[in-house]
Parts: C-alpha cells; sequence; structure tokens
C-alpha cells in the first residue's frame, strides 16, 4: 500500500489552490490598473469661489471652456474674496477668485493675475451730480454731507445721501477704504451690501444713493439698461480705456489663487482664461485682461 499517494494528492491541490490564487490577483491586478486609467472627479471637475467681481468673468469663460471640451464640469462661486482665499487654502476649491492684492500673511498661497479692475462710485441716472472729489468721497462715507446740494445736486432735505456700504470681507471694500483713507470704524453707512449687484440693485432704485463696485459690474448693467451711472473721481472719467491707460487711480489686480502650482484642468483653464480666445470676454464685461 502507497502511504505517500494521500501527500502528493495534497501536495497537487495546494498547487492547484497557490495557482489559482495567482490568476485571480493578476485579474484583480488588471480590473485596478484598468480603473486608474479612467479620469477621477478631479479630472472633469474644477470648483471656483471667491470675488463676487471675478465671478461674472469666471462663469461666462467656464461656459465658453466647457463647451470646447464636452464632460468637463466649472462650478463657480461667489461669496468674497476672503472665502476666495480661505477655499483655496482648505481645498475646498481648486481656484479662488480675490479682486485684490494679496496681503502678507497671504503669501503662502500661488497667485495668478488675469486681469484688472477700477472700483468706482456710482449714483442714481437721475443724478445731476457727475463727478466726485476725494475730499468729497470721505465726507459722503463719514456722515458729513446733509445734502446732495452741497456736492452740486439735489435740495433740501430730499436731496439726503443715501450712503451704501459693502460688509466685511469684500476686496471691494478693502480697496475702496485703502485708496480714501477711511477708517473701517468712521464709515456712516445706511445701506450694507454684499455683492456688487446688490449695489447696483439699491442705488437703481434709490436717487439719492451712493455706491461702490467694480467699474466691469456697473458697465455690464448700465449696458443692460440699469438707471445709474459712473461717477469720475478727480475730473478722471471711469472707464474701460481710463484704466487700460493707466490713468484712472482706484485700480486692482484680479486674481486666481491656488493651493500650489496649477497642473492638470485648473493649468488648463487658466491657460484659456489668459489666452486670445478670452480677450473679447474681458472687453465685453469692461475688464483689462493680463496674458503671461
Amino acid at each position: 500500500m502507497n502511504r505517500k499517494a494521500p501527500q502528493s494528492a495534497a501536495l497537487e491541490l495546494g498547487r492547484g489552490r497557490v495557482g489559482g490564487y495567482a490568476v485571480l490577483l493578476a485579474i484583480v491586478a488588471m480590473i485596478l490598473t484598468a480603473c486608474s486609467s479612467k479620469p477621477s472627479d478631479s479630472d472633469l471637475m474644477l470648483v471656483l469661489t471667491g470675488s463676487s467681481t471675478v465671478a461674472p468673468i469666471a462663469a461666462e469663460l467656464a461656459a465658453r471652456f466647457e463647451k470646447a471640451n464636452p464632460g468637463i464640469r466649472i462650478d463657480v462661486q461667489s461669496g468674497g474674496s476672503s472665502r476666495g482665499i480661505a477655499d483655496a487654502r482648505s481645498g475646498l476649491a481648486a481656484i479662488g477668485m480675490v479682486s485684490r492684492s494679496l496681503k502678507p500673511n497671504e503669501g503662502d498661497l500661488k497667485v495668478v493675475t488675469i486681469g484688472r479692475d477700477g472700483v468706482a462710485l456710482i449714483a442714481h441716472e437721475s443724478n445731476p451730480v457727475d463727478g466726485l472729489k476725494k475730499e468729497d468721497v470721505i465726507a459722503l462715507y463719514r456722515g458729513e454731507v446733509a445734502d446732495w446740494s452741497r456736492l452740486g445736486g439735489g435740495s433740501g432735505g430730499e436731496g439726503k445721501p443715501v450712503v451704501v456700504h459693502k460688509a466685511d470681507g469684500r476686496a471691494t471694500l478693502e480697496v475702496f477704504l485703502g485708496y480714501f483713507g477711511i477708517d473701517p470704524r468712521e464709515v456712516v453707512a445706511d445701506v450694507i451690501v454684499g455683492e456688487n449687484e446688490q449695489a447696483i440693485k439699491t442705488t437703481s432704485g434709490n436717487p439719492h444713493s451712493v455706491a461702490y463696485v467694480s467699474i466691469g459690474s456697473a458697465s455690464v448693467n448700465i449696458s443692460k439698461g440699469a438707471p445709474i451711472k459712473l461717477l469720475s473721481i478727480d475730473g478722471v472719467s471711469a472707464s474701460l480705456s481710463t484704466l487700460r491707460e493707466g490713468k484712472y487711480p482706484i485700480s486692482r489686480p484680479l486674481n486666481f489663487v491656488l493651493k500650489k502650482e496649477p497642473t492638470g484642468l485648473a493649468a488648463d483653464f487658466i491657460a484659456f482664461v489668459q489666452s486670445e480666445e478670452a480677450r473679447d470676454v474681458f472687453a465685453a464685461q469692461s475688464f483689462v485682461q493680463v496674458a503671461p
């Protein structure tokens, strides 16, 4: 009787199992390799958050980019430049939108300047005042102007200025206060708003209002029939041409900020934004494009 037969059979069975496991592992490896070759969500979707000044042009450019690249989705959300900084840092957004120069404590972020804009004072189109001096603006926002007649418009108590101010965290607010040298604690405001569109809507609905917004945002709304007008500052008109020529005094950069050097979809979108293909979008929204 051969006592080794069962042992040999077991050995062969063991070898068969090992071989089976090897085949199984090979199949799993092939599946994982195939899966890894598929584009990830980060390859197909890009999230931008932040400045309400940059958001409209970013959304327009995103729509054009999506049309040229089927399957790609670019989600643009506003909320203010402070949100753009915070979301880029935390990774909630691949790109933050910031409509001001970065502060020293924000040097950890990668900055890509895509354009330039100006901050301008606006009034209702019926207001006879067409321009303001620097000292006029300071007096208005310190609550020192009781009537528009002091500045060339309105009459009696009916002409009391309605001062519209921006909420904290808005780049437009920081640029405005910085240029005019107004301490935030000195501001006497009648209305507090967030985005440019809210300031424009408030001014459109009140003949005595004064507000400050992006030149681009105001120009687009005026072209659509909003009853507002841009006021000159110290004799310099608030326009795309004076901004482009470097004559308008309250200008600022429009930035994309990232946690690290852009790669993949983020890099592709930024390249598109800075390309010749995007120039007409900047011009249509009264912004100056900045190419690399």
